[in-house]
């Protein structure tokens, strides 16, 4: 394996709390993770963990980021620690309790809740525990990682190309924006007026953008889509806002990604969604199965994308 020095850092709740330069390194480290699996046991992280015991514990349910974190500790060499629902971070007792008891027993935890406040209380009792944001209501940086991994497979170098997001400006999106700003890549979300990307994430992204790369807002899909290299869209109703589904079907109706929206784009421009997808909502089931939908790359480099942050954060020696 090519030698890459990473800082150790404690927690990820955000793609934030990495650097460019090390948001960058994960990639490069994702990338070679990949190409090693073939090795299996012969691989040489296949005990980078080996003795460590990482926590999962999610409010919210999970098929793809769950399945790839247990995947990724064990190839690592590590112990997954299960952690039931009931544990309910803030209710059943104070979050710090929970992680002072953690910080004890295990070396870190991979959390899936609704607010990114609690995780950010939860990080901040702990001194040695390390914590990862699984998907909160604000962020899903583990989500950025994939699909930034999936974008270097398919398009090779990232730098001004442009990505046009389509939809609620919710977590997805704000995770996306911040790491296509450390990359240099151009971002679009065009959404309804009341759902657009918050003004916060907006100034993250301007404050983090390098080689000039610029986040900008639409109102109308199409102008979004001109010219991009890639299409996002996530679905309209996210887990906690079921009461809100029908009215948000009536205000992302003209927002639907379909052939129409897509021949805006470049020729070959790829089609990106994080999961689960509601054909014949936010996507046609056209644009879905398509040959330049790359959704099934994402779900996959999950996988990759997680083995390298938790070796950046937990075992760092392991990669030099």
């Amino acid at each position: 394996m090519t030698p890459i020095t990473v800082a150790q850092r404690k927690d990820f709740l955000s793609v934030l709390d990495f650097d460019a330069i090390d948001f960058e390194r994960c990639l490069r480290l994702a990338a070679q993770l990949k190409r090693d699996r073939t090795l299996g046991r012969d691989a040489q992280t296949a005990d980078a963990l080996n003795g460590h015991h990482v926590g999962l514990l999610f409010d919210k349910p999970s098929l793809r980021t769950r399945t790839t974190f247990e995947i990724a500790v064990r190839e690592l060499g590590g112990q997954v620690v299960g952690l039931q629902p009931d544990v309910a971070l803030g209710q059943r007792e104070p979050v710090a309790d929970v992680a002072r008891n953690l910080e004890r027993w295990i070396n870190a935890v991979v959390i899936r809740t609704f607010s990114q406040r609690v995780l950010v209380d939860f990080a901040a009792a702990t001194r040695c525990l390390h914590v990862v944001n699984a998907l909160t209501d604000e962020e899903h940086p583990c989500q950025a990682l994939a699909d930034m991994l999936t974008l270097q497979e398919h398009l090779g170098r990232l730098r001004g190309r442009t990505i046009a997001y389509v939809g609620d400006g919710n977590n997805v999106a704000a995770s996306l924006a911040h790491g296509a700003a450390m990359l240099g890549v151009h971002v679009h979300v065009a959404s309804p007026a009341g759902y657009q990307l918050p003004d916060h994430v907006v100034q993250q992204a301007t404050n983090a953008a390098r080689f000039e790369s610029r986040l900008q807002l639409f109102s109308e899909p199409a102008d979004a889509v001109a010219g991009s290299d890639v299409v996002y869209t996530d679905t309209w109703t996210s887990m906690g806002q079921e009461a809100e589904a029908e009215v948000r079907r009536r205000a992302f109706a003209a927002y639907q990604v379909n052939e129409e929206l897509m021949a805006h784009a470049r020729q070959g421009a790829l089609f990106m969604h994080c999961l689960p997808a509601h054909r014949g909502e936010e996507v046609t089931a056209e644009v879905f199965e398509s040959e330049v939908s790359v959704v099934s790359d994402q779900s996959e480099n999950k996988l990759h994308g997680q083995k390298a942050l938790l070796l950046m954060l937990l075992a760092p020696a392991a990669i030099i």
